[in-house]
């Protein structure tokens, strides 16, 4: 019988074109697939031999447990059968690929990963939102909003107090708290966005300050899954929307500076 495989794949974001050429490949010669919620559907349909297992979770209600799933790994890779598990954005960016791979191969499995487009990234430059841009930002956090003891990051406290942008994965329900770290830290001006199913048909975003973003999320309903942007960047995307507006306003023709 032939050796059991798990590829760890990266689905991205959310936009179906945004999963790499790789990840469908692996994809296509998988024999079982185990995919979170955040992963559109569709790209399912490249797996067209294989097995597709839901193990995400959705407003709270998990499918399966972690152990449930590493368990579930294990058991289909010993009968020598290829497993991929997908996942959205990158696997190694706070998607627990790393441990999945690491419980897998203490049972002999063969592992692999397939890099992801991290949704860190990717989903504010969905919004013209860069998160360095020379002069405003040198550096950026990637940082979850709630860690395993349900409690928020102590590195939000830390990054509040440097100049660059800050990316706050999982973080709608303390947006509150996070906020309040930044006020500590005179920070009240500072742009803010919060983008929720960033990538998709069903992207909504607000824009607002430290002062103002509460009110802004409240008033615009947005909620989990969502990022929240914290720094100078988030002015970028107005300043190319007014740009696109001035070269409209004046019939400018291509190539002409506004």
């Amino acid at each position: 019988m032939r050796r059991g495989k798990l590829t760890v794949v990266g689905a991205g974001p959310g936009d179906v074109d945004l999963i790499t050429l790789k990840g469908i490949k692996a994809l296509q010669s998988a024999d079982v697939v185990l995919y979170d919620a955040l992963v559109s559907p569709e790209l399912l349909d490249y797996a067209t031999k294989a097995e597709k297992v839901f193990v995400g979770k959705r407003k709270g209600c998990y499918s399966f447990q972690q152990n449930q799933i590493n368990d579930l790994i294990v058991e289909r890779a010993g009968q020598g059968l290829h497993v991929v598990r997908l996942k959205g954005g990158d696997p190694f960016v706070f998607g627990r690929g790393a441990e999945e791979m690491e419980h897998a191969a203490t049972f002999g499995v063969e592992v692999a990963v397939v890099p992801g487009i991290s949704s860190s990234v990717s989903v504010p430059a969905s919004q013209n939102i860069p998160v360095t841009k020379r002069g405003a930002a040198e550096s950026f956090w990637v940082i979850t909003g709630t860690t395993k003891e349900h409690k928020l990051s102590n590195d939000v406290a830390l990054a509040a107090k440097s100049n660059a942008t800050v990316i706050i994965l999982m973080g709608m329900s303390k947006l509150g708290e996070i906020m309040e770290l930044f006020k500590k830290e005179e920070k009240q001006n500072i742009p803010v966005a919060i983008i929720q199913n960033g990538t998709t048909e069903n992207e909504k975003i607000g824009i607002g300050t430290v002062a103002s973003i509460e009110h802004k999320a409240k008033e615009q309903q947005l909620s989990n899954p969502a990022i929240i942007v914290i720094g100078e960047v988030v002015n970028h995307r107005q300043h190319i929307l007014d740009i696109q507006k001035k070269y409209q306003n004046q019939g400018k023709k291509v190539f002409e500076k506004v």
